[in-house]
């Protein structure tokens, strides 16, 4: 790979309104060479003002250009970016996010150093109201996101997944493009494929950013609700489940079990008050530091992390097992000569 290869930063986006505009200009600021950096927008058809920010960004500067994702979910998007993208690399970001000013030429830095099919940072949450600061605390507990490499900052070295991804064109040509029927999850699955074909995927903890987690309690649980149906369909697919994707999803099992067999039996009482107080516990600990996140906050996020992904997943396996919905991934072409 050549020094300052051509890169595309693919952002897919649907009522980004309040985040897309930030985004974009942390992207015009990068360190990398301007004339070698392109951005292409995915709009799923927003509704809230960002097709606008949009077109008034694209207008101050010629490398972002916005194409249309009748789709409208991301992965969706990302094939829309990859079919127009003029880029040997491509630098996946999400909108809600903030990055590093060397991001972009850390990771091509880092896909050239460890010859990996993709590379990606640590994802690093970051809060702006008191929710997110008690959601904060426990995303940061391997009770709230499972021991999950790239959610622990510093943790560098060969992964199965990672935040966002940067990867050289030539992975999309070999393995095919995101599965445009994974409403969420596309990035696992993606990382999975790469993986199964003997690529390789690298967590670098030299690539910068962060995150915002959801604000609200009902937005948490329809997230994590659809990553257990999205992590449902990928393990149906036939990708390796560990058992961090399943522990919500068997303790949402177990605990139904018990309730519905022996609701008043002293072993169902004891399990559910030494879950209430593992969790407690974690929470004063997670919190403890922390002046903006209250342990009394912390503490009933982990059963929502748990409840909602686990059903999620319920559900995922009996929609997936009987209506499976996949095929197989398209193959990107040859990038044309320059």
């Amino acid at each position: 790979m050549e020094d300052t290869p051509p890169v595309t930063v693919a952002i897919p986006c649907l009522n980004e309104a309040l985040f897309i505009e930030r985004c974009v200009r942390g992207v015009f600021a990068q360190d990398y060479p301007a004339d070698r950096l392109e951005i292409v927008i995915a709009d799923g058809g927003s509704t809230d003002g960002t097709r606008e920010k949009l077109a008034a960004l694209a207008r101050a500067d010629a490398r972002l250009r916005v194409v249309d994702n009748p789709g409208r979910i991301q992965s969706r998007g990302m094939n829309e970016i990859l079919k127009v993208a003029r880029g040997a690399v491509i630098v996946r970001l999400d909108a809600h996010s903030d990055y590093a000013p060397d991001y972009v030429s850390t990771c091509v830095a880092e896909l050239k150093r460890t010859g990996a099919d993709n590379v990606g940072g640590t994802a690093r949450a970051r809060a702006q109201t008191p929710f997110q600061h008690a959601l904060c605390a426990a995303l940061d507990s391997p009770l709230g996101v499972g021991g999950a490499g790239y959610r622990i900052p510093g943790v560098e070295g060969w992964v199965d997944t990672v935040f966002c991804g940067a990867f050289p064109r030539e992975t999309f040509e070999r393995v095919g493009l995101y599965d445009p029927g994974a409403v969420v999850n596309e990035d696992a699955e993606l990382n999975g494929r790469i993986t199964a074909a003997g690529g390789r995927v690298y967590l670098s903890a030299r690539i910068i950013a962060y995150y915002y987690p959801r604000s609200t309690w009902s937005g948490l649980a329809r997230q994590y609700f659809r990553y257990g149906q999205g992590r449902a369909r990928t393990i149906l697919k036939g990708r390796r489940a560990r058992l961090r994707n399943l522990g919500p999803f068997l303790a949402v099992l177990g605990g139904t079990a018990l309730v519905l067999i022996a609701p008043r039996a002293p072993l169902t009482w004891g399990l559910f008050a030494l879950y209430a107080l593992i969790t407690g516990a974690e929470a004063i600990r997670v919190a403890r530091g922390r002046p903006q996140a209250r342990a009394l906050a912390v503490w009933p996020l982990f059963p929502t992390l748990h409840l909602a992904h686990g059903c999620g997943m319920l559900v995922g396996l009996a929609r997936y097992a009987f209506n499976p919905d996949w095929e197989p991934p398209e193959k990107l072409p040859p990038r044309a000569a320059a």
